[in-house]
């Protein structure tokens, strides 16, 4: 939110738990979210000034100012400064004579890295978002909520290990090294005690992505006419 949704559920003010605050269903996400299968993925061609957004207002507003983890405020503090000062004055402002030239270079070097954001969405996006309360088993729910992506092993070094989320949501700290031979254990345990592994090749999962945006957008079309017209004819209902 505001631009994508992957539930109904959202269709309405959402309170963040992670972001500790009420992310609206205001008219901006409205529209966006009626074509958000189409927004994927220009949206995400630009999914790093988000993180520049979101890792600015997580220190200034929410990072800890006290106790022990402070130090750690302080420390991101100064090195999104001096990440700034070397990309945003040596490199833009320096380095590049032309204002049309530091616009062309900023833009391609973000849109460059948007295959990473395509990667990391596409293990969860069309994944089961249900919550199935304490009953279900911890590696019943993160096998459920998450999917795997099929690929030869030489493609590794380009998926950056983000290829085996699954196995990356069982086991946090795992190095991404040991995923590939950590998958194979994974999908035999899977196997002897009948619990699905959801794996799927590149395309594959790109259009399972697509296609659960592409639901999603038209419950949003139909739940937004079903209020246009209860606004329209209150008596009717």
């Amino acid at each position: 939110m505001p631009f994508f949704a992957i539930d109904s559920k959202y269709f309405t003010n959402v309170y963040s738990t992670y972001y500790d605050c009420i992310i609206p269903y205001d008219r901006v996400a409205q529209v966006a979210i009626q074509l958000q299968h189409w927004l994927y993925y220009p949206i995400l061609c630009f999914g790093r000034l988000n993180l520049y957004v979101l890792s600015w207002e997580h220190l200034l507003r929410r990072a800890p100012r006290q106790g022990i983890a402070r130090w750690h405020r302080y420390a991101e503090l100064v090195s999104l400064t001096l990440f700034w000062t070397w990309y945003g004055y040596l490199v833009l402002y320096l380095s590049i004579p032309t204002m049309w030239g530091k616009i062309v270079f900023f833009l391609i070097s973000h849109i460059v890295p948007m295959p990473v954001h395509v990667q990391i969405t596409l293990s969860h996006y069309a994944m089961s978002t249900s919550e199935l309360g304490p009953a279900e088993s911890f590696p019943q729910r993160m096998l459920r909520t998450t999917m795997d992506v099929d690929c030869p092993e030489w493609l590794d070094f380009v998926h950056g290990g983000l290829q085996f989320q699954a196995i990356h949501h069982l086991y946090p700290r795992m190095p991404r090294h040991n995923l590939r031979s950590a998958q194979k254990d994974i999908m035999e345990f899977c196997k002897d005690v009948g619990i699905p592994y959801a794996l799927y090749g590149f395309y594959e999962g790109n259009k399972k992505v697509i296609g659960r945006l592409g639901e999603v957008a038209n419950q949003a079309a139909i739940f937004q006419e079903c209020q246009r017209y209860c606004m329209e004819n209150p008596g009717d209902h």
